[in-house]
């Protein structure tokens, strides 16, 4: 079960009266909602780095705010900028890659908050797992891409992932104190996203804006719309295939629109777990950070008092094809997950961009799953090599979409 310890590996040490934080992509949703829970703790907890991409402005307001050693601003041009408007607090300014990493690996952090989108994040995680931190990784893509060569370093460098992803988050707290060989199987809940009733001959004309109108939860551009293709569940049973050490066979999908049971887990005697609670990602947030402990907040409550059915349903596969492809490609293994991830990430970027329609997101992934060769065994440098590739020949095959 995640997490996992190395062999006499001792418990990670939980009694430390303050834990020093880095957060990866402070300016995002997971990022700003992971400051919320400091504002609540703000005796448990001392930020010692953040990073953004872009944002250089709320870059510059969080770090006024909570005073790091560092921050990081991915966007080289507007290091400048950053760095003149924190010099008067003595706060270090990096930039690029390099700078993440370095953020990453700080030797007096405690904790990473790996709240990064997309391939982005990969790096970054790997420097804080060989750094042998505690990662509270909300960046399912590092696992989709990478999770047999991170589950590796985990053991190697004792380090220790909690999942902040509410499904996942979900599962973990069903899973403590059961023993690993009781799990019969896990069972992701699914959203169904803004067109789960949307008849599928309708799908052609589906907007930017339609696509980014979540109904339940208010999230970044991406994973929006990962959401809406149902590929965001796709990625999350890749993910939950590396957390729990359960092969996909065992990982299924229930779409719940509720949005109020997070994920559930069967047991081998028949009974299952569940995991319930509004849809607030500051709940897994702060159980990432606090646990094994659970901490008094004043989160909104679900009202028992009130009647309340709670709906699910099977996914409709054949409507939302994105959801097979990657049960599809983590049946191939090796390099094929990092395959569907750059495909997606790329074709979902070309849909925001008007550049291609919404049913051609599921086509090019297709197409790229299809084309890339597989590699049994990647090392980093392979799965970088192979996230380029993808994205040139998802670009080449979209020359010939005419919308």
């Amino acid at each position: 079960m995640c997490p996992k310890r190395a062999e006499n590996q001792e418990p990670v040490n939980r009694e430390v009266d303050v834990q020093r934080l880095s957060v990866l992509g402070s300016t995002g949703s997971i990022g700003t909602q992971t400051l919320d829970i400091v504002r609540l703790f703000p005796d448990r907890f001392e930020v010692c780095a953040l990073t953004a991409g872009t944002n250089a402005d709320l870059l510059i307001t969080q770090a006024r705010e909570f005073l790091p050693e560092c921050v990081v601003i991915g966007d080289a041009r507007r290091r400048k900028q950053v760095e003149e408007a924190l010099e008067p607090l003595g706060i270090r300014v990096l930039a690029g890659r390099e700078g993440l990493c370095e953020a990453a690996a700080l030797d007096k952090v405690d904790t990473v908050v790996a709240a990064l989108v997309g391939f982005a994040g990969l790096e970054s995680v790997i420097e804080a797992v060989r750094a042998g931190k505690n990662v509270a990784l909300a960046n399912k893509e590092t696992l989709v891409v990478a999770g047999q060569l991170v589950t590796h370093l985990l053991k190697e460098h004792r380090g220790t992932l909690v999942p902040v992803d509410s499904e996942h988050s979900a599962i973990f707290q069903c899973l403590v104190g059961e023993p690993a060989n009781s799990v019969e199987s896990l069972i992701l809940t699914a959203s169904g996203g803004p067109f789960r009733t949307r008849p599928a001959e309708t799908f052609g004309s589906i907007t930017r804006a339609e696509a980014l109108a979540h109904p339940n939860w208010s999230m970044g551009a991406k994973i929006t719309i990962d959401s809406a293709t149902m590929m965001n569940k796709g990625l999350e049973v890749v993910e939950a295939r590396w957390l729990f050490d359960i092969p996909a066979e065992r990982i299924s999908v229930l779409v719940h629109p509720q949005s109020i049971v997070h994920s559930f887990v069967v047991f081998s005697d028949g009974s299952a777990k569940a995991q319930l609670g509004l849809p607030d990602m500051r709940v897994p947030i702060q159980y990432a950070l606090s646990y094994p402990e659970r901490w008094p907040a004043p989160h909104e409550r679900l009202d028992w008092s009130e009647a309340m059915h709670l709906h699910f349903e099977p996914p409709d596969r054949a409507k939302f094809p994105c959801l097979d492809l990657a049960y599809e490609a983590l049946g191939a293994g090796g390099s094929a997950p990092a395959i569907l991830n750059a495909a997606n990430e790329q074709a979902v970027a070309l849909f925001l961009s008007d550049k291609i329609r919404f049913t051609d997101i599921p086509d090019a992934i297709d197409r790229a799953l299809g084309s890339v060769p597989v590699q049994e065994h990647p090392d980093l440098a392979y799965l970088i090599a192979c996230d380029a590739e993808t994205r040139r020949v998802v670009l080449e095959h979209v020359r010939t979409i005419t919308i």
